[in-house]
């Protein structure tokens, strides 16, 4: 039971911001929504993941830089190429076997600006990455290293 405590408070709080106000009444029928709704849908128990600060502190700094560099990548190929910008589906080699992982790593690329994971071949390890600007087998490499790099980052940070 003490592991449906967090899962019970975020859910009330939920419950609660969803009315608008605080009474005793929201307060008690949250906790029993929660109550109702980890019982009947319980979620697996999973590993945590490791705390590493100064990994972790690594990668928030690489994921700010990056979408900076990448607003400004996609500014610039907007304003010089406008509706003649090119994009294109690269592959990128997947460095983790966890789902886990796999789901940081694909919404880590979802942030940066002018890019996406369109499809993720789980028994291949392959991401497939939609990226704007590729122009030449250049910015296609240089894409694919960039995300390589967020991948060796997420690793070191929250495991294999």
């Amino acid at each position: 039971m003490t592991k449906l405590r967090p899962q019970v408070w975020w859910l009330t709080v939920v419950w609660v911001l969803l009315w608008g106000r605080v009474t005793p009444t929201i307060v008690v029928g949250g906790v029993l929504v929660a109550l109702a709704v980890t019982v009947l849908f319980p979620l697996p128990l999973l590993d945590r993941l490791p705390l590493r600060p100064w990994p972790l502190l690594r990668l928030g700094a690489f994921l700010v830089a990056d979408l900076f560099r990448s607003g400004w990548h996609v500014a610039v190929e907007t304003l010089r190429y406008g509706p003649r910008s090119r994009a294109g589906i690269i592959a990128v080699p997947l460095l983790t076997r966890s789902e886990r992982l796999t789901t940081v790593i694909a919404g880590s690329v979802a942030l940066t600006p002018g890019s996406f994971v369109l499809q993720i071949d789980r028994p291949g390890r392959v991401l497939y990455v939609y990226a704007l600007g590729l122009r030449s087998p250049a910015d296609a490499e240089r894409t694919r290293s960039q995300v390589r790099r967020l991948q060796e980052r997420v690793v070191a940070a929250m495991g294999k």
